[in-house]
């Protein structure tokens, strides 16, 4: 059996009878219509848009509510479409990996069109053009991660790509966003059409990064006469031109070799994944969690897709942002962190395991529901403790999602801020609580210094994830070892007053002496650290 059109068509029974869901819309009218009319186009051709939002799609062609299907764009790495998605006639197998140890497999072909956005490229870009100078179009989406907003780098300084964007103007850019804003500018021309642009991103007010990176090119074209004047007002017309935010979750590991197997031995042929030329690594298969979330703001000038009769819930800012920090502050992000930084300590290599062990399973527990939840977020569409229940007794435990711990460390240092000191700041606001009551973060917080030596509970060597501050803050620990207690860790002392790291300055409010003082407990040696859980953790 093959994952093309003629694959499903032909082998349509052998497929059902290995337990795949098909697509039941009318794929060739579907197309048709999606090609006259396009509703939504998303770029960044990723695992999560496949197993997520095509699926959802993909549910709402099968029941008849949706008549147009997705077009699917790619700005980054053009290999996505051209080795994955043409290949397999934009179709992809969803393995959704249940925590009752079964696998849904779904064949999803919600996406109709996929196209490359290179500006160089005149077929293509032209096509792309073409779809957005249509007034039917509603949503243009985005999963470019987080990086693919910024302008600047850690510095400040604009980077030079986007500098010469600036200077190049909408004919021909080459940076993923100025090739897009390229895009928005023809549909100014066209008429100033209306169009939500949805960063759909895990990051913090995605939409606000989306319109700081779109308004730049805007005014750099415009002041340069590469623009009309007139393309900035149109930018900065939420009538005409929104940028919600939203809240995405969903866990998509990277595709697993023990879900290709399973699919192979069902007789799908050709599921060998293909790593480009920029290192991305794709498959004609997804494997993802069955748990999901997609909160988005409801501003949408030109009418929006029937997202909401799938699942997806559309609402208000002030509530997007309440979901947002909930699950960031609190019910799960925080979660993950600290499983990454004791899991690479114990030497786990999958989240699931680290669920196995009481202790790590219990820590988890103690931050989730009573240090957090007495300052949790609540946005009222969702229930923070039925959220956290989810996330501990279901997605984290689930045994078929290959996520480790040590992916999940990458980037530490940039989101202990987020996931723990917000929490530190709300005791502090809270006539009723007391920072001091707080004993398991500062655990993790220790864990993370600890974690900064490379060194295991076994005495081993590790590589700690990638992360932008490694090299500024490893060397606070570099001249500890596993040996006795450190007698003397005052100089620790400026780390843990980083507010930027830690979102407070541990020091001012009196939280960096039991930080400290595990984190000597953690270092006296192999087995400390297990030790020190056991001791601490009730």
């Amino acid at each position: 059996m093959k994952l093309t059109l003629d694959g499903i068509r032909n082998d349509r029974a052998a497929f059902e009878a290995a337990g795949y869901k098909l697509p039941t819309f009318d794929y060739e009218a579907v197309k048709k219509n999606t090609y006259e009319r396009p509703v939504w186009i998303h770029f960044g051709a990723g695992n999560i848009f496949r197993a997520f939002q095509a699926n959802v799609m993909q549910n709402l062609l099968n029941d008849g509510i949706m008549d147009t299907g997705l077009i699917a764009a790619e700005g980054y790495d053009y290999e996505i479409i051209e080795k994955s998605n043409r290949p397999h006639d934009n179709l992809t197998i969803l393995a959704t990996l249940k925590a009752d140890n079964t696998v849904e497999k779904t064949v999803v072909g919600s996406i109709v069109e996929s196209l490359i956005l290179d500006s160089a490229n005149e077929k293509e870009f032209s096509r792309l053009k073409e779809i957005f100078s249509n007034p039917t179009l509603q949503m243009a989406s985005f999963t470019i991660t987080e990086k693919g907003y910024a302008l600047t780098d850690a510095k400040g300084n604009t980077l030079p790509a986007i500098e010469a964007d600036y200077k190049k103007g909408p004919e021909a850019p080459d940076s993923y966003l100025s090739k897009v804003v390229s895009l928005l500018y023809t549909r100014y021309l066209k008429g100033k059409l209306p169009i939500a642009m949805v960063s759909m991103d895990n990051c913090s007010h995605n939409g606000d990064k989306l319109y700081a990176a779109v308004d730049a090119f805007a005014k750099a074209w415009a002041e340069a006469g590469l623009a009309e004047a007139g393309f900035v007002d149109y930018v900065n017309d939420a009538n005409q031109v929104s940028f919600p935010w939203s809240m995405i979750d969903k866990i998509t590991p990277r595709p697993d070799a023990q879900v290709e197997a399973l699919l192979a031995k069902d007789g799908i042929e050709e599921l060998d994944a293909v790593v480009t030329s920029k290192n991305t690594y794709i498959a004609p298969f997804v494997n993802a969690e069955e748990c999901e979330y997609l909160v988005i703001e409801d501003r949408f000038p030109n009418g929006k897709p029937a997202l909401d009769k799938g699942g997806i819930i559309y609402t208000d800012r002030e509530t997007v942002d309440k979901v947002e920090k909930m699950k960031v502050c609190t019910c799960l992000n925080p979660l993950h962190t600290t499983l990454a930084i004791y899991g690479c300590l114990l030497g786990y290599t999958l989240i699931s395991e680290e669920m196995k062990n009481p202790l790590l399973k219990r820590l988890v527990e103690i931050i989730g529901y009573e240090e957090g939840l007495p300052v949790v977020i609540n946005p009222g569409i969702l229930a923070p403790k039925k959220f956290i229940d989810e996330v501990v007794n279901v997605r984290i435990p689930n045994p078929f999602l290959p996520d480790t711990p040590q992916r999940i460390a990458t980037d530490t240092s940039q989101k202990l801020a987020i996931r723990f000191g917000e929490t530190i700041k709300a005791y502090e606001k809270d006539p009723n609580l007391n920072v001091k009551n707080l004993k398991m973060i500062p655990l993790v917080f220790a864990g993370w210094l600890r974690y900064l030596m490379g060194v295991d509970d076994k005495g081993n060597t590790f590589t700690p994830s990638a992360d932008p501050l490694l090299e500024a803050v490893t060397p606070y620990v570099a001249d500890l070892c596993l040996t006795d207690a450190p007698k003397d860790l005052s100089g620790l002392d400026k780390l843990l007053g980083n507010e930027k790291i830690f979102g407070v300055d541990l020091n001012a409010i009196g939280m960096a002496d039991l930080v400290k003082e595990y984190f000597a407990e953690l270092s006296c040696g192999t087995g400390a650290v297990e030790a020190t859980l056991k001791k601490y953790v009730k």
